[in-house]
């Protein structure tokens, strides 16, 4: 960090060291380029403030005015990202106290929400409309996604040597750097290596497709990809056969809400899902589990009436 004792740099300025040295290397580029963001964001809302001019009010204002263009949880996650950079200068006596004691988030009330996963009836509308042939597609990644619940970029990874034909398992341990220059790169923590269960009718269709395509090369990705192409392609098919228009990340939670209302553990769909623990799996899907839970509430008390 710089040689500053007094707070008397700009803050924004202290925002990019404190982020140049406590988080390049630290976290993953997606994470890196949010603080980023953050900082740039400083420099257009307090191109002028000072560390030691940062007190609650001046803080609590800054949050503010970030907060008239964004919403509520962008917001928060904003606040989140400088605290850290913040409590660090009080430690180091730049600033006499936190400012972020307290602090009041606002923020523009969010928009609309779009479907994020299809019923039962719908994936199965969905999966055979789809156009699969036989060589590699987009309509064949849509397809994996939906039985599997990868995340986008664990399934562009994907190489011929991952699929253990012979017991019926994928293997996820990499994942395919889309945002930058390609390549692979490794999974987004430990709990997302994992071994992922698929049927037959899967294991067969694929065990064809991959015939020709080297061990260890990608067997969806040619050239550049990107995230709209694919879900582009997915509301079309949406569009086209009457179901809510859903993205790629959609497919996985359709994946994760089909197992959940089938009866599956929440413990065994975050090992699916390649969740760090099953307390994101519950916060995802709370809404479903609640939903059960009001369902096990009937089926106990038919399961007690029926005692006497």
């Amino acid at each position: 960090m710089p040689n500053q004792t007094n707070g008397t740099e700009l803050f924004h300025v202290y925002y990019e060291q404190w982020v140049s040295v406590y988080k390049e290397g630290a976290v993953r580029t997606v994470t890196l380029s949010k603080y980023q963001m953050t900082q740039s964001w400083l420099e257009r809302l307090v191109p002028d403030l000072m560390v030691c001019d940062l007190t609650r009010i001046t803080y609590q204002q800054l949050l503010n005015d970030y907060a008239r263009s964004h919403e509520r949880q962008t917001t928060m996650d904003f606040h989140h990202q400088l605290k850290g950079a913040i409590l660090d200068a009080v430690d180091e006596g730049l600033i006499d106290r936190d400012p972020t004691r307290k602090a009041i988030i606002k923020g523009k009330a969010p928009r609309p929400k779009k479907p994020k996963y299809l019923n039962q009836f719908e994936l199965h509308t969905l999966l055979s409309n789809l156009s699969l042939g036989s060589e590699v597609s987009w309509d064949w990644f849509i397809l994996l996604v939906a039985k599997t619940g990868m995340r986008f970029s664990e399934a562009l990874a994907l190489t011929p040597k991952d699929f253990d034909f012979a017991h019926q398992m994928l293997s996820i341990d990499k994942t395919w750097d889309y945002k930058g220059d390609g390549g692979f790169l490794p999974t987004k923590n430990q709990s997302s290596v994992r071994k992922i269960q698929i049927d037959w009718q899967t294991v067969i269709q694929f065990s064809e497709l991959v015939k020709g395509i080297p061990e260890d090369q990608p067997i969806f990705v040619k050239g550049n990809v990107y995230n709209s192409t694919v879900n582009n392609i997915l509301e079309r098919y949406c569009k086209t056969v009457g179901v809510p228009a859903i993205s790629v990340h959609g497919l996985r939670h359709t994946h994760a809400s089909l197992l959940l209302f089938a009866g599956v553990s929440i413990a065994s769909v975050a090992r699916r899902l390649g969740h760090a623990s099953m307390t994101t799996t519950q916060k995802t899907y709370l809404h479903i589990i609640q939903e059960l839970e009001n369902q096990d509430v009937d089926l106990v008390m038919r399961s007690l009436s029926g005692l006497c």
